[in-house]
């Protein structure tokens, strides 16, 4: 299949409605109908401001987080139509990638 992998940036410590961001965007691409997600911690890394976000003893939450998904056309058109609905600030990048399964998923590896 064709489509897109989608990568979405953030602070830990950014929050939409009860939730951290990067639980928030796992939450709605599973209700949205997405075939997965997978959210990255990071240690350290830094943004287009340039500032340092890293885990310090008194500041966990200032690392940077990465939700990654791969998504058909139409799973990203309603992604980003949701995302502009909810107001949602966070960095992307979008890619177009192939994308499809390979074995059997019921057996195992020797």
């Amino acid at each position: 299949m064709k489509g897109f992998q989608l990568q979405f940036y953030m602070d830990q410590n950014k929050r939409h409605r009860h939730l951290a961001l990067w639980e928030w965007f796992i939450e709605a691409a599973h209700s949205h109908g997405i075939r997965g997600a997978t959210a990255f911690m990071g240690e350290s890394g830094y943004g287009h401001q340039g500032r340092i976000h890293s885990a310090h003893l008194f500041e966990l939450g200032d690392q940077p987080a990465e939700v990654t998904m791969i998504v058909t056309e139409e799973e990203s058109e309603k992604m980003f139509s949701l995302l502009k609905a909810e107001n949602i600030y966070a960095f992307f990048v979008k890619i177009p990638v192939e994308f499809g399964t390979l074995g059997d998923s019921m057996s195992s590896p020797p």
